[in-house]
């Protein structure tokens, strides 16, 4: 076994041997080819060695820095006998040999100042987060199937909702109100926050909304509707408390649209409704005053039944004069059964004569039965037309009222607004990282633009 050969050696050396890394690798290397599983345990023995004795120039390297560190000028020889030293100086002649380049100017100058700027002067800023999503009530839940026919089984409107919810946050009435109600300008103006994080009090209101713009982010899931409202302060409650408040008045913003919307469908509908109820009840009166002034309930029935009766004495006067001339051929003229059945006919054509002339005109006004009929049928037309005109009014009416229920939208909470408990931002690792990458890259192209046009001349 390789551990018992390693063991008889050991017994073998000396312990000043044993302990040499020198002599163990020389005697490694003679036994490489003899006895290579040996070879390979005596090199174990050697980096243990030189481990420990790497841990012990460590520590007598602490101990003389704590030594010399009151002592300047032999601070700085050891520094010098040390690789570390040797890099740094390195470093240092490199810079020394880049401060004419222009990468040093371009991209290495600027981006050590950026990294500064972000890691030791930059604000930090806090981050709260709120996710709200725009419903309606469900209509159809609320109404029986005629009416869901008449209300055309709700349309859903898609996105528009939560666009318009986003563009009111955005816009500079929620800019005027926050800083009403929280003072906007006051919390991002104050002093411990740095020059570039800041908004400053000369700044116009439209800088204001642009900064206001950038501090605050809203992103819409397109799938479930549902929008995530992302605002930044230099403190956590501020943030909460901003979040909160765009909340509410976004809330408030989505529920006075649609009911200024409702409303001015409903009240044109309304208006519109009124008028023909007047113009229907304009009709029922003139119908009736026209009744009443000829003493008529149904004129068309009326004139139905006088020329009814008009028939029946016809038909009874052909009757009688059948009977006459049948009784004459056997009768005298002077005899008393003919001279009755004259006289039952002559009174039959009088009746006749008598509701001829009703036919042909009445007793009020000369007017005839004719052109009361005529009259009579405009006025009964111009009452079924303001009725139906009145029956579909009352069906806009019914539908607008529905109408204005399904526009009543509400924007309902999912997640409330979040207290951060560490800063998020300035991300100092994403942005020096994009500075740089940047800046290589326009000064790589300026390099390549640079070159071509002096290969070009």
């Amino acid at each position: 076994m390789p551990e018992e050969r390693f063991l008889q050696l050991r017994k073998a050396l000396k312990p000043e041997e044993f302990n040499s890394v020198v002599f163990l690798k020389q005697k490694a290397e003679t036994l490489k080819t003899s006895d290579p599983k040996l070879s390979e345990r005596i090199l174990v023995r050697v980096n243990n060695l030189e481990k420990q004795q790497h841990m012990k120039v460590e520590k007598r390297s602490t101990a003389q820095v704590v030594k010399l560190s009151s002592e300047p000028v032999a601070f700085i020889k050891w520094l010098q006998n040390l690789k570390f030293f040797e890099v740094f100086s390195a470093l240092l002649a490199r810079i020394h040999t880049l401060k004419h380049s222009s990468l040093m100017w371009f991209v290495i100058l600027p981006s050590l100042l950026f990294a500064l700027y972000q890691v030791f002067i930059a604000t930090e800023r806090f981050e709260s987060q709120a996710q709200v999503i725009v419903q309606q009530p469900d209509a159809m839940a609320t109404m029986d199937a005629s009416m869901a026919l008449l209300s055309g089984m709700g349309v859903p409107t898609g996105s528009s909702d939560t666009e318009l919810v986003k563009a009111y946050i955005y816009s500079t009435d929620m800019v005027q109100y926050l800083n009403q109600e929280l003072d906007l300008r006051g919390h991002y103006s104050q002093n411990f926050i740095d020059y570039f994080s800041a908004i400053h009090e000369d700044d116009t209101r439209d800088e204001l909304l642009a900064y206001y713009q950038e501090r605050v982010k809203v992103i819409i899931n397109e799938k479930s509707g549902v929008i995530s409202i992302y605002s930044q302060g230099f403190d956590s409650e501020y943030a909460q408390r901003l979040t909160n408040k765009i909340v509410k008045r976004a809330e408030w913003f989505i529920n006075s649209i649609g009911h200024q919307l409702a409303n001015a469908q409903l009240s044109f509908v309304q208006g519109e409704h009124a008028t023909i109820e007047k113009k229907l009840a304009q009709a029922q009166t003139n119908l009736l005053n026209f009744q009443q002034k000829y003493n008529l309930l149904d004129p068309t029935a009326e004139g139905v039944a006088m020329q009814q009766i008009t028939y029946t004495l016809e038909g009874q006067i052909a009757v009688k004069q059948t009977e006459l001339k049948t009784i004459q051929t056997i009768m005298s003229a002077k005899a008393p059964q003919v001279l009755a059945l004259q006289n039952e006919l002559n009174a039959l054509k009088e009746q006749l004569k008598s509701e001829r002339n009703k036919l042909a005109q009445t007793g009020k006004g000369e007017i005839s039965v004719s052109e009361v009929l005529a009259q009579f049928t405009d006025y009964k037309v111009k009452m079924e037309l303001a009725i139906q005109a009145y029956t579909s009014s009352q069906i806009s009416l019914e539908k607008s009222r529905i109408e204005a229920y399904r526009q009543i939208k509400y924007l309902i909470v999912v997640e409330k607004a979040t207290l951060s408990e560490e800063s998020k931002y300035p991300d100092v690792f994403y942005n020096i990282s994009l500075f740089v990458l940047l800046l290589s890259l326009v000064f790589g192209i300026g390099k390549i633009v640079i070159s071509t046009i002096q290969e070009l001349k």
